[in-house]
């Protein structure tokens, strides 16, 4: 036997091993079709109560270190990341989030995006880095040029047959292109220009930003036919983690006149945030980013906005993105401005301080004050949870599932 035979082999063993652990977690309709009923009513704005999500963040480092995985070959690997992760999230996080069999392949898809990679220099500390500026003059913008997207189908076939011969007879195998739809045009902008500078330039050099903005604007324009000429779309109704927080569970998606050999924009979850601009104004932020903003979202059959920067003051004009569904309620923003103003028509994705899982000690009496006032406060509305940001957890897994547990009991005792 080869050395290239045997890695196969040993790839297909993990693969099956795992497959075959989570067909039998995910058979148990609890822990899958009632928890995904569950998401659906939620996102059709009719759910019983308040969802819980857990998303981990730079904790996965953590939990599942990337040179602990075992397969060998980079699609068997990274499908072994995912299942290994749906196992860990049913061990000790226990959340709403179902955990369902299908595996899914991705397409190999490049995207050239602006072709300059910004710079940024490493900080100490888990995480973090501060960007160098690579944009000194108006001039230098022209350095970027429009995303080109191309798809290598030869490799795409290889990667699918690879994964549907190891485990397709224990769950099912499906290959998918582009599922996640979030722009971040201020955070592109300041990738190439710097935060500080960008601040200034909305004083300085306002018509500059307009015309990167404009310039954003068009090439992911751009990149989103060459995604639908070249069919790369694929449905994100399902357990995809849509940007703005939550899952893409919804029976309002697919939009009516879906054909499944071509999906539509309008037939797929989008997202956009500018949380560059937390300190901005509400007029600044509608003229230099939420218009452009508006406009990328505009094909899209729902829609979530915003990030970590707290929109209380901004909801006139994010309310008026189409398809709008969930709006970010960050950890510094007060839930209760959110309420009276969103009421059932969308929901809050109100994101509690991540802070206490990662102390040295954890102290649950913080996460329990915190998620019994912000669930008070959000009475009223349509409310999710959403854990994310933790990118430690002090290597304590368990510390994820206690959350969840306190989670649910303040919204038993705060919700009605």
């Amino acid at each position: 036997m080869s050395e290239f035979d045997r890695a196969a082999a040993e790839d297909r063993a993990i693969l099956r091993e795992l497959a075959e652990a989570v067909r039998e977690i995910a058979a148990d309709p609890a822990e899958n079709e009632d928890k995904i009923r569950f998401w659906k009513r939620h996102t059709g704005l009719r759910g019983e109560r308040p969802a819980v999500f857990v998303f981990p963040d730079g904790s996965w480092d953590e939990l599942l270190p990337w040179d602990s995985l075992r397969c060998s070959d980079p699609a068997a690997r990274s499908v072994e990341n995912e299942l290994r992760r749906r196992l860990i999230r049913h061990r000790y996080i226990r959340d709403d989030v179902p955990i369902t069999a299908e595996v899914e392949v991705p397409k190999a898809i490049r995207n050239t995006m602006w072709g300059l990679p910004p710079k940024t220099e490493r900080l100490p500390g888990r995480g973090a880095y501060r960007m160098i500026c690579v944009i000194e003059e108006p001039e230098d913008w022209k350095k970027l040029s429009p995303p080109v997207v191309t798809h290598d189908e030869a490799q795409s076939r290889r990667d699918y047959e690879y994964i549907a011969d190891a485990i397709g007879d224990l769950v099912p195998v499906t290959q998918v292109g582009v599922k996640k739809f979030s722009f971040h045009l201020m955070h592109w902008y300041c990738d190439y220009r710097g935060l500080d500078n960008m601040l200034a330039d909305l004083y300085d050099e306002p018509e500059m930003i307009h015309e990167v903005m404009r310039f954003f604007t068009d090439g992911v324009k751009s990149m989103l036919r060459q995604y639908e000429e070249q069919n790369l779309i694929s449905l994100n109704n399902d357990r995809t983690f849509h940007y703005t927080g939550g899952v893409g569970y919804t029976d309002e998606l697919p939009a009516p006149g879906f054909d499944p050999n071509r999906v539509r924009l309008c037939d797929v979850w989008g997202a956009a945030e500018a949380q560059e601009f937390a300190q901005v104004s509400p007029e600044m932020h509608e003229e230099f980013v939420l218009q452009y903003e508006r406009e990328l979202l505009e094909p899209f059959g729902l829609n979530g906005y915003g990030c970590c920067d707290d929109l209380s003051a901004k909801l006139e004009g994010v309310l008026k993105i189409r398809n709008l569904r969930r709006v970010a309620v960050c950890p510094w923003a007060d839930v209760a401005k959110f309420t009276p103003v969103l009421k059932k028509n969308y929901i809050m994705t109100w994101k509690p301080k991540p802070m206490p899982l990662a102390e040295r000690e954890f102290r649950p009496e913080l996460v329990r004050a915190e998620l019994e006032d912000g669930v008070r406060r959000a009475r009223g509305g349509v409310l999710e949870l959403v854990l994310r940001d933790t990118h430690t957890c002090q290597s304590d897994p368990a510390r994820f599932g206690e959350w969840v547990r306190i989670a649910r009991q303040a919204i038993e005792e705060q919700w009605t």
